[in-house]
């Protein structure tokens, strides 16, 4: 089955991939193809865009319209693309880093905005490629490059920063729930507005190997036991859930108008009343 979406929806020429052995991002890509095929996805009414960072890789060897942009631009980018063709599907695909710190206000507004694009984010909880420094999802007491004493500052909640903002689909799975992520992300897509998955992914390199997790296995086992489905979660104190990670669709909204029909009908409504 795998193989035949990775034929069917990836570059081959583009194969093998540059992740590191155990890196997670391969099994979100597996979850990403996985998805597509479950929603029957149109690849030539599709665009897909990253910025910079391991995560945005992705783009590179999905066979689809790609766009790579700039660091943390990558909803700027597919904002303006949406706006000006609402005939297409938008998704884009982000690192923690990428989305969270240089683009942290574009991923705000596009909540508020809740124009239909779906952003997943691949969330390591540190900047792998360029060379281990901490990420605003760096969670405190951590190593990285930039911080040899451990980390002093608290991590962003992305789901609860994205459901603050206004995003009305907003979910989140680990690596190690690989059959729930391809939920997760058939779902974003299917929905209308702007919908957000955050996926976290074991970076073996440079975070685990700093942080004393002896192989990949060991930190996809580590993600397993503070994971908490967010119906249980509902019925814990905010002590009980302190270190973990609350996984499944946090907030599905009903569908809402979207950014592109309230421009439209401003638009129309404007030039009539100028008749």
């Amino acid at each position: 089955m795998i193989g035949e979406l990775v034929k069917k929806y990836l570059r081959m020429d583009r194969l093998p991939h540059m992740w590191c052995p155990g890196c997670g991002h391969g099994i979100a890509l597996g979850a990403l193809l996985r998805a597509f095929d479950r929603v029957n996805i149109d690849k030539d009414k599709t665009v897909i865009f990253s910025g910079i960072g391991c995560a945005s890789r992705v783009v590179g060897y999905l066979d689809f319209s790609t766009v790579h942009t700039t660091h943390g631009r990558a909803l700027a980018f597919a904002t303006g693309l949406r706006l000006v063709r609402d005939d297409v599907k938008v998704i884009v695909i982000m690192g923690d880093g990428d989305a969270l710190a240089i683009g942290g206000n574009h991923f705000i507004h596009a909540c508020r905005r809740n124009i239909d694009i779906t952003a997943i984010v691949l969330n390591n909880q540190i900047y792998g490629m360029t060379g281990g420094q901490s990420s605003p999802t760096t969670p405190q007491s951590r190593l990285s490059t930039t911080t040899p004493y451990g980390n002093f500052a608290r991590a962003f909640d992305f789901c609860n920063l994205a459901i603050g903002a206004g995003a009305t689909y907003v979910a989140r799975a680990t690596a190690y729930h690989a059959s729930l992520m391809t939920e997760l992300y058939a779902n974003a897509i299917k929905h209308h507005g702007f919908s957000f998955v955050e996926t976290f992914t074991q970076c073996p390199v440079n975070y685990g190997r700093r942080n004393k997790f002896p192989d990949p296995a060991s930190m996809l086992k580590y993600m397993k036991d503070i994971s908490v489905p967010f119906k249980v979660a509902q019925n814990m104190g905010s002590d009980e859930l302190q270190g973990k990670i609350v996984i499944g669709e946090l907030i599905k909204e009903k569908e809402d108008v979207e950014l592109n029909e309230v421009v439209r009908e401003r638009i129309m409504k404007f030039r009539g009343g100028a008749q």
